[in-house]
């Protein structure tokens, strides 16, 4: 096992590296920016290295200041955690290259995963079902690019093959604003990414989004830990997510499971992996595999009651899975809310004091957040603060148990989204299940 690790990251998912690691007997080294030398992970590291300004530009996204962290303090693997460099293959490849452990997948695999476009190449070669589409990039014929988009049928969405986080995307309805749109996602494409390349896809209208979460070692085994629904979203980015997703029967999930685990052999995955995927009128689409730890990843562990940080550092150490497929049950529903600091009504972040901050508790309730009384939101970095999870036997249980945590929850001195899950999870079209991707923008008036 490591003796010593970096953990490249900050807020909520450091502090949860931060503990995965206490537990295994590894010692961590915080970085920081100096606008974080305040956050709860660095006050409890073994060590700490204030890596830069407050600007992630020369902070967390400084790959020789995170290097010499590492070599400074005589460290032997670094976490990415989530977001920042987490799927930067180069990242990956310069911290291999060091002679330190990355701890996630290869960079090569990084790197073909990140690219929407061999992504899905990859994946139809493996065996799992993706959404109909330009299968590679599109060229320059605008003839055939228009009998490819008639061929596949209107509504068609347009996206960059780098892209990610709601970025480079666009919608087109028919054939008179197709080039135009193409051409516009190119530019956005190019500024966004530094890369313009894009492809084209059906649009399904009315899809959920359900994702499923693998666990691969260097050995040739590969499990899944069932599906999420993560369908409530606000311009592509998740609000609330679930597990598992309502209305999914045990032989489907079995059945896309074992895809998804088939395919990280065929691949030679390494380490934990989402699978992510459209789902409507009972058929799954696959879309992007998102190679790092995701965000919703608690609802997962509260139902196997497996803890995937302690599972990615012991195969980034070379042990094999701790786990079968034969060893893995789901116990109950679990649900997620990002609690965010932002205005509940513009989505604007807001940054500031905390003056009082109380966190829920009782049977089946988790809080992974960073923050405290007297906890300085800064401006600089993603406006999720923490995140809200409830446990129980049955998904109605679970909801009750959710608004009972929220009404509990306190958090003054900034404004939050609080307001906003506490509507949505007693909102009769949630509780009943099986809400599309759309449901929410459309129910704030966004769409």
């Amino acid at each position: 096992m490591f003796e010593k690790v970096v953990i490249a990251n900050r807020g909520e998912i450091a502090l949860r590296i931060l503990r995965a690691c206490r537990e295994l007997g590894i010692k961590t080294v915080a970085v920081h920016s100096s606008a974080d030398r305040d956050l709860k992970h660095v006050r409890l590291a073994d060590e700490s290295v204030c890596i830069g300004p407050a600007d992630s530009t020369h902070s967390y996204l400084n790959v020789p200041a995170l290097i010499s962290a590492a070599e400074v303090t005589d460290a032997v693997a670094i976490h990415p955690g989530y977001g920042f460099l987490s799927e930067n293959a180069d990242f990956a490849e310069r911290v291999e290259e060091s002679g330190f452990t990355f701890i996630g997948p290869k960079p090569e695999t990084i790197r073909i995963m990140g690219d929407k476009i061999s992504a899905i190449e990859t994946m139809k070669a493996s065996g799992v079902p993706c959404v109909p589409g330009s299968d590679g990039p599109l060229g320059d014929n605008h003839d055939e690019i228009l009998e490819m988009a008639r061929k596949i049928g209107f509504p068609v969405i347009i996206k960059a093959a780098g892209g990610g986080g709601g970025r480079g995307m666009r919608v087109v309805n028919s054939d008179a604003t197709l080039l135009h749109s193409i051409a516009l996602t190119k530019v956005e494409a190019g500024n966004f990414f530094g890369n313009d390349v894009v492809y084209m896809e059906k649009f399904l209208e009315n899809p959920r989004h359900i994702e499923f979460q693998i666990l691969a070692d260097s050995h040739g085994n590969a499990i899944h830990l069932g599906e999420r629904d993560c369908s409530m979203q606000r311009r592509h980015q998740k609000v609330i997510e679930e597990a598992p997703a309502p209305g999914i029967s045990d032989e489907l999930r079995q059945k896309i499971g074992k895809i998804c685990a088939d395919a990280c052999i065929k691949t030679d995955y390494r380490g934990v992996g989402t699978f992510e995927f459209l789902y409507e009128n009972g058929e799954f689409y696959f879309i992007e595999m998102n190679t790092r730890l995701q965000v919703e990843h608690p609802v997962t562990e509260m139902i196997t009651g497996i803890d995937l940080v302690k599972e990615q550092l012991l195969v980034a150490a070379g042990k094999k899975l701790s786990y079968t497929q034969e060893d893995i049950s789901f116990n109950g529903h679990a649900i997620e809310c990002r609690i965010n600091a932002e205005d509940p009504d513009s989505f604007m972040p807001c940054p500031g004091k905390i003056t009082n901050c109380h966190a829920p508790g009782g049977l089946g309730v988790r809080v992974d957040s960073h923050i405290y009384s007297g906890y300085s939101v800064p401006p600089y970095y993603d406006s999720m603060i923490g995140k809200l999870i409830c446990h129980a036997n049955d998904r109605e249980t679970a909801l009750v148990r959710m608004a009972g945590a929220l009404d509990e929850l306190v958090i003054d001195g900034i404004k939050t989204n609080k307001d906003l899950h506490s509507r949505l999870v007693r909102d009769a079209a949630f509780m009943a299940g099986s809400t599309s991707i759309h449901y929410l923008e459309k129910k704030l008036g966004l769409s």
